[in-house]
C-alpha cells in the first residue's frame, strides 16, 4: 500500500526508516505506538522500541516543556488519522 497519499504519510514513512536504521526519532516512536494495528493493515515492522508512549512524551517534554501534551495528543491524533485512511484504503 503507498503512504504517500495518506494524512500523516510522512510521519509514518519516517518512522519506519528510523526504525529500520534503529534510529529513536518521535517518527520512529510514534510508529511504535501504532505498530499493533499497522500491522494489521498491512505493513511489516520488524522491530519497535520498548514503552514508546513514555518515552514519547519525554522526548516532547525535553524539547516542548508545558507544550508536550498537546504536542503528543497532536502527534496521537495523526497516526489515529494515518490508520483510519489506511483502513478506508484497503
Amino acid at each position: 500500500m503507498s503512504l504517500d497519499k495518506l494524512p500523516g504519510s510522512e510521519l509514518v514513512a519516517d518512522g519506519l526508516a528510523d526504525l529500520a536504521a534503529r534510529r529513536e526519532s518521535v517518527a520512529a516512536l510514534l510508529v511504535s505506538i501504532g505498530a499493533p494495528r499497522l500491522r494489521l493493515l498491512g505493513w511489516e515492522i520488524p522491530c519497535t522500541i520498548d514503552q514508546a508512549e513514555e518515552r514519547l512524551y519525554a522526548r516532547l517534554a525535553a524539547e516542548f516543556g508545558d507544550g508536550a501534551h498537546s504536542r503528543y495528543n497532536a502527534l496521537i491524533r495523526r497516526l489515529v488519522s494515518f490508520q483510519r485512511a489506511a483502513a478506508c484504503a484497503k
